[in-house]
């Protein structure tokens, strides 16, 4: 879908990932991942000066809808710019765990990946090509926000944002309406939503964690709600502790959720869950609108629906997890100008446009992009990401990667199975891997 290395690398605070398809599971060990193939190393693209007008593009978007979506962008860029683009498509958690692999190697010019931390990691190990020649074609089609998110250390630009997704809880419509459900606005009525649910037979929140990223998603939120966006930063970056009670309540606050998650949920891919979700076997599903992807029956898809986290203290529903997503340039495609013009076609309406009139479940970043054919699901979530006074990247791309890796995902896993956690071994590991940055 997150984005999003092998374990050595990670442990040296070297990896990278995306939270869509992440991580393989892993023990509380990170077991080395011997078994994940090396990225191609395409070396196409011609050096500025050279006169060929080709470039490179490494893809970890391999999943059916999003793979297209990207050739039909590369196609209408070909046939406007007579750039050949070669598309190097890998598998998610192939491309988002060797990363740091690819790009000392040899990479292809432009790349799939994130915005924030995620960018601005590579960015700084000088991995990365600037781009702030192409922000002045094309910056003004995007907000501030956005523009933040797509900015180094340095200060120079990096990312061309393509889409982002809202995170929240999506269900089927004509479910909700057979059962008389009513949308949950605070915790409490979502805990009374859940016991109506399993009353009913259902599974009341669909939940899978077998690759280890998706429990961020619940944790964030939880952590906003409870303690702010702030806090959710401050703790990402350990300028707070994880050894406090803010954090210990986010835990506990969780335990009153685990009795209605999927018990299955360790042994299951978010594309289990959406089945389930699709197949009425469940209430709601708290996931990325990636999840949408899923649904190619249009009745199905045109039956979903969507709302927000609920409130639990501080931040109301202020807050909202909505990752962007988009291009980079490594450090060799900034020498190919045919690279840096496909990054700025994708930072056009048009760009953005092509990409979305095949996957739909995103919502394109650029401003004057074609909102006619939104769905009222399509509407929802764009509202929810305009609407919010602060969007989190998630977990594992505001924090360390070796920290969202090799600590948090054992850590939450065990969480998930037994209702346990220890947060003073969190906050020891923590002071650890930053300590050494």
């Amino acid at each position: 879908m997150t984005m999003h290395e092998d374990a050595l690398l990670r442990a040296s605070s070297q990896g990278g990932w995306d939270r869509r398809t992440l991580l393989k599971t892993f023990g509380a060990g990170a077991v080395a991942m011997a078994g994940i193939p090396l990225l191609s190393a395409c070396t196409g693209g011609s050096a500025a000066g050279s006169g060929a007008k080709t470039a490179t593009f490494g893809s970890g978007s391999s999943d059916e809808v999003p793979k297209a979506a990207y050739k039909a962008v590369t196609d209408a860029f070909e046939k406007k710019s007579g750039v050949k683009i070669t598309t190097n498509v890998v598998a998610h958690n192939d491309f988002q765990n060797k990363i740091n692999t690819y790009l000392q190697g040899s990479p292809d010019d432009a790349f799939t990946w994130f915005a924030g931390y995620r960018m601005q990691y590579y960015a700084g190990k000088g991995l990365l090509a600037p781009i702030d020649d192409v922000w002045e074609k094309v910056g003004g089609n995007f907000s501030d926000a956005l523009k933040k998110a797509s900015t180094g250390a340095d200060g120079k630009m990096y990312l061309i944002p393509n889409y982002n997704y809202p995170w929240g809880f999506f269900y089927r419509k004509s479910l909700w309406a057979a059962k008389g459900y009513a949308v949950p606005t605070t915790f409490d009525e979502l805990k009374a939503l859940c016991t109506k649910m399993k009353a009913d037979g259902l599974i009341p929140i669909e939940f899978a964690d077998k690759d280890g990223w998706p429990a961020m998603g619940t944790f964030d939120y939880l952590n906003m709600r409870l303690n702010g966006y702030q806090f959710h930063m401050d703790l990402t970056a350990h300028k707070e502790s994880w050894d406090q009670k803010k954090v210990s309540d986010v835990f506990d606050t969780w335990k009153a959720l685990l009795p209605y998650q999927n018990p299955n949920a360790l042994g299951m891919t978010w594309q289990d869950s959406a089945k389930s979700l699709a197949d009425k076997k469940s209430g709601m599903y708290l996931l990325g609108s990636f999840l949408t992807q899923q649904y190619t029956d249009k009745a199905v898809a045109d039956d979903i629906d969507f709302f927000p986290f609920p409130e639990v203290a501080v931040e109301g529903r202020d807050s909202i997890e909505a990752p962007i997503d988009g291009l980079l340039l490594s450090k060799k495609g900034g020498q190919n100008q045919s690279a840096r013009d496909f990054l700025a076609y994708v930072g056009t309406p048009e760009g953005q446009d092509v990409y979305a009139s095949v996957d739909s479940s995103n919502i394109a970043t650029a401003k004057g992009t074609d909102t006619s054919k939104f769905t009222p699901l399509n509407k929802k979530l764009a509202e929810a990401i305009s609407g919010a006074k602060n969007i989190s990247q998630f977990f594992d791309r505001d924090a360390l990667p070796a920290m969202a890796n090799n600590v948090m995902i054992p850590a939450l896993q065990t969480f998930i199975k037994d209702g346990t956690v220890d947060v003073k071994n969190l906050e020891a590991q923590a002071k650890s891997l930053y300590a050494a940055q």
